[in-house]
């Protein structure tokens, strides 16, 4: 187990995956990538000259090595093929879901410096990583995340209570999106709350609460304060896996 760290020093138990893991589903990705790359150009028009076909090559492995992963850890949250088979995925270093802009920003660093053009075939990529508490890559630093495990282990953390006025408009939400990352980290903010100073307490509150609240497409209104939010999301959550006997 891994401690993540915020900028508000709250430690969420993220476990960080290390080299092993992240070597195999990156061998994954590469065998994906070179597959897509033999399937575009076999299909690609032939009888170019020598020039245009080396343009074309070129092309198509900038669209491979950097669009693709940008394209797929953009769409699914942070999760390659790779990283599918070996369940792990990309995240924010504050615990949130990634956006495009840290899907390409690793994508060029593991193109540029840690894996191709000055990589020297993955060498600066191995050797970030090993010198790495939390096992990132230049692009990792680059773009602010991390690769962690999304099999994680039950925790044992104090369980949110339902607020009362909350519990209603609580039993309505869809909550089939919400990963169990996003709820490991609301769940370690909430059992932490009262280590924050007020202004830590409402601004990581807040970023947990737009991730959260984009995850159920129920976003929170502004009047409502993170913790109460964050905590009727939680013990519905709770509720509901444990059946009809309810809360």
């Amino acid at each position: 187990m891994g401690d993540l760290v915020t900028g508000e020093a709250v430690v969420l138990d993220l476990r960080v995956a290390q080299l092993a893991s992240r070597a195999v589903a990156f061998a994954f990705d590469v065998l994906v990538q070179f597959l897509l790359f033999l399937l575009v150009f076999l299909i690609a028009p032939i009888g170019f000259d020598d020039a245009l076909q080396s343009a074309l090559v070129l092309v198509l492995a900038v669209f491979v090595l950097i669009g693709y992963p940008t394209l797929v850890e953009s769409l699914s949250r942070g999760r390659s093929v790779g990283k599918l088979v070996m369940g792990l995925r990309v995240v924010r270093d504050d615990g949130g879901a990634i956006r495009f802009r840290h899907a390409l920003v690793r994508a060029l660093g593991g193109f540029f410096v840690d894996f191709w053009a000055l990589g020297l075939g993955g060498a600066v990529a191995l050797f970030v990583s090993l010198f790495s508490p939390q096992g990132k890559r230049v692009g990792d630093y680059l773009a602010g995340t991390l690769v962690i495990h999304t099999r994680v282990p039950r925790q044992d953390v104090e369980l949110a209570e339902m607020p009362p006025q909350l519990a209603d408009w609580a039993r309505g939400l869809d909550l089939s999106q919400l990963s169990d990352e996003l709820v490991l980290a609301a769940r370690q903010y909430l059992a932490r709350y009262h280590e924050l100073s007020e202004q830590a307490r409402f601004d990581l509150g807040t970023r947990l609460a737009d991730d959260v609240g984009a995850a159920i497409r129920s976003p929170r209104v502004e009047v409502t304060h993170p913790h109460p939010y964050l905590a009727a999301v939680l013990a519905e959550r709770r509720r509901r896996a444990a059946g009809p006997a309810g809360y």
